[in-house]
C-alpha cells in the first residue's frame, strides 16, 4: 500500500468515526405524550397510598418519575382549566369558561401545541378538546375532538364509538388512537401526542352516572367502600348557604344520598380510572416495541379535583383542595432518578413545561414555569410563595369564588358576596375544617392574604376585557360608555347598595339587575325602585364582551338621591 493511499484512509476512517461521534453527541429531541384525565383528584392513585386506586401503570410511572404531591388546578372545572393549559395563563386573563362563545383568537395563537407544531413536532390529540374553538388545524397535525356523550341518558353516553364492527368505550377507542398515532407518526421528527380521557367523568344526565368496561368489574368487587371523610351531618352545615343551594348540594344527591348510590358511584369513578390505567400500558408496550420507548417523556395530569361526598357534596368548583389538587406525574426515561416534590406545581405549568423538553422557548406572555429541572437538577426552588386561586364562571347554580394558597395558608371569598370567606391553616389542618377567619390571633395573616389576593387579580387582569370609561346616574337613568368598539357589549349587570361596605363585597341589598343581554348604555330606573331622599347609596356595574367573557366591576360610585 502507497503512502498517499494509506493517509488517505486514515483521512475518511477518522471523518467517518468523528461523524458517528457528532451524530451521537447531538441531542435528539424527545416524544412527548401528555395524558389528561378528567375529574381525577390528586389521591386517586395507588401510588399515594389509596387503596381503593387500581393504577399499577400510574404507580409505575410515578415510582420511576417524578411526582408533584402539591399540584393545583388554578381554576377547578374542566372548561377554564383545559383553557388554562392550552394558554399557558390563569383563568383570570383568558377568562374562558362553558358559557364563552369561544376561547379568544389572540390567546390561541400561542397555545402550546401550535407552538410545538411551528417548531418541527408531530403534533395530535385524541379525545376531549374541551374549549371552543374552531382553528384545530392549526395545532395538530392529527385530530380528533369528542367526549362523552352528555345529550344521552344511558350507556350510550360512553358507548357510542366503534373499532371496525364492535362499539367500544372511548376509553377504549382513545387507547385504540393512541397506538394507531404511534404506528403512523413520522421517524424524521418528534411527536407530541395528546391524549384526553373523558373517564373518570360521571354521566351526568344518567341514573346510573359511571359506565365501566366489564374488564374493570373485579376493582373494589368484594370490598365495602368506607364513608368518605368529613361527611357528617356537622361538616356539611358548615358550608355556606349559597352553596348548599347549588350543583355540589344536588350532584350529591344524584351519587351519594344513599349507601347504594354511594357504593356504586365510589367503584364506578375507579373501575373507570382502572380503564384508563389499561390503556397506558398497552401505550407503554406499544413505545417498547416501536423502539422509542427510551425517549419518549409522559406527562400525566387530572384537570381539576373532585369531591367523592366529603361535606356530603359531590362535583368540584370550590376552593377547596378536594376541588383544587390534581396528580402529576412526569416520567422521563432518560432520567429514572425517582423524586417527590413538595413545592407547588400549578396546571399551567404543564404547557412551559412541554415546551422546555422540546427545547422551545415558552411565549413571555405565559404565568406557568417549567418543571424541567426537578426531573435532573438538585435543589430547584419555583420561589413561588402565593398563587392565584379562582372559579369564575357566571352561573347562578355555582357560586364563584377566588382566593390565594401558600403552601401553608389558604384565603378564598364568594365573587358575589366577599364576606362570605374562609381561612384554613393547610399545615395543622390539610381537611380544611376550622375556618380561623375569625379569629383574632390571625388577623394579620388573613388581612396579608387579603391584599395579596387583590394584587395578583390586578396582574393577572384581562388585557383584552371591555373598559367602561364613565358610569353615571342622574336620578333617572344608569348611563355608560365604553371605551372600545360599543358593538362588543353582549350583556349587562348593575349592583345598587345600602352601603360603601356593602357593593365592596358585591352585596346588592337595594337592587341587582341580574345579567341582562342586550347591547344598551342607558337603563331607565325600574319604576319599583324607590330611593330615599336625602339617603346616599352606591351602585357598580359589569359588562360583557361579544364572547359572553364576564367584565370587572367598575369602581363604586356613590349617589345622593
Amino acid at each position: 500500500m502507497n503512502k498517499l493511499l494509506a493517509l488517505s484512509i486514515i483521512g475518511l476512517s477518522f471523518l467517518a468515526c468523528n461523524k458517528k461521534t457528532s451524530s451521537k453527541t447531538k441531542e435528539e429531541k424527545p416524544n412527548i405524550i401528555f395524558i389528561l384525565t378528567d375529574d381525577q383528584r390528586w389521591d386517586a392513585l395507588g401510588y399515594t397510598g389509596n387503596a381503593l386506586a387500581h393504577t399499577p401503570e400510574m404507580d409505575k410511572l410515578a415510582k420511576s418519575g417524578v411526582f408533584f404531591k402539591n399540584t393545583i388546578a388554578t381554576t377547578p372545572i374542566c372548561a377554564a382549566s383545559r383553557a388554562s393549559i392550552f394558554s399557558g395563563l390563569q383563568e383570570r386573563t383568558h377568562n374562558y369558561s362553558f358559557t364563552s362563545k369561544a376561547m379568544k383568537d389572540e390567546y390561541m395563537e400561542q397555545a402550546f401545541p401550535r407552538v410545538l407544531k411551528q417548531s418541527g413536532y408531530y403534533t395530535g390529540l385524541y379525545g376531549k378538546f374541551g374549549v371552543k374553538y374552531k382553528k384545530l388545524d392549526s395545532l395538530y397535525d392529527v385530530h380528533e375532538n369528542y367526549d362523552l356523550r352528555y345529550d344521552r341518558k344511558d350507556i350510550t353516553s360512553y358507548y357510542y364509538k366503534t373499532l371496525g364492527k364492535d362499539t367500544v368505550h372511548l376509553t377504549r377507542y382513545t387507547g385504540e388512537k393512541a397506538l394507531q398515532f404511534l404506528d403512523k407518526a413520522p421517524t424524521d421528527k418528534p411527536f407530541c401526542l395528546q391524549l384526553s380521557f373523558s373517564a373518570p367523568h360521571a354521566s351526568d344526565n344518567t341514573v346510573e352516572q359511571y359506565f365501566w368496561q366489564e374488564e374493570n368489574n373485579h376493582v373494589l368487587e368484594n370490598v365495602t367502600v368506607p364513608d368518605a371523610n368529613i361527611s357528617s351531618d356537622e361538616d356539611y352545615n358548615k358550608l355556606p348557604q349559597l352553596v348548599k343551594d347549588g350543583f355540589n348540594r344536588l350532584r350529591w344527591y344524584w351519587r351519594y344520598d344513599t349507601p347504594e348510590k354511594y357504593q356504586h358511584s365510589v367503584k364506578g369513578y375507579f373501575r373507570m380510572l382502572a380503564g384508563i390505567d389499561n390503556e397506558i400500558a398497552k401505550i407503554r408496550t406499544k413505545l417498547e416495541a416501536k423502539g422509542i420507548a427510551d425517549n419518549t417523556i409522559i406527562v400525566l395530569m387530572g384537570d381539576n379535583g373532585f369531591f367523592l361526598g366529603e361535606r356530603q357534596i359531590s362535583g368540584k368548583w370550590l376552593m377547596y383542595d378536594n376541588s383544587l389538587k390534581v396528580p402529576l406525574i412526569i416520567y422521563d426515561p432518560r432520567n429514572k432518578e425517582h423524586k417527590d416534590v413538595e413545592q407547588m406545581a400549578l396546571n399551567i405549568d404543564v404547557p412551559s413545561t412541554i415546551l422546555d423538553f422540546a427545547g422551545v422557548e415558552a411565549p413571555k406572555s405565559w404565568h406557568g414555569k417549567s418543571l424541567k429541572p426537578f426531573i435532573n437538577e438538585e435543589n430547584v426552588n419555583l420561589e413561588r410563595d402565593t398563587i392565584l386561586i379562582e372559579h369564575l364562571w357566571d352561573f347562578k347554580n355555582i357560586a364563584p369564588s377566588e382566593g390565594v394558597r401558600t403552601q401553608e395558608w389558604k384565603y378564598f371569598r364568594y365573587v358575589d358576596d366577599k364576606s362570605i370567606e374562609e381561612l384554613y391553616n393547610l399545615k395543622d389542618d390539610p381537611r380544611e375544617t376550622n375556618n380561623l377567619i375569625h379569629n383574632e390571633q390571625y388577623q394579620d395573616v388573613l388581612n396579608n392574604l387579603r391584599a395579596k389576593c387583590e394584587d395578583l387579580i390586578e396582574k393577572y387582569k384581562d388585557p383584552y376585557a371591555l373598559i367602561i370609561e364613565n358610569n353615571t346616574f342622574d336620578g333617572k337613568a344608569f348611563r355608560w360608555i365604553v371605551s372600545k368598539d360599543s358593538k362588543k357589549q353582549s350583556a349587562y349587570q348593575i349592583l345598587l347598595a345600602s352601603s360603601q361596605e356593602n357593593i365592596n363585597k358585591n352585596i346588592a341589598d337595594v337592587w341587582n339587575s341580574t345579567k341582562i343581554k342586550g347591547n344598551t348604555k342607558e337603563v331607565v330606573k325600574p319604576k319599583a325602585l324607590k330611593l330615599e331622599k336625602g339617603k346616599t347609596y352606591y351602585w357598580k356595574m359589569r359588562i360583557y364582551d361579544e364572547l359572553n367573557r364576564t367584565g370587572a366591576y367598575t369602581k363604586a360610585q356613590k349617589i345622593t338621591n
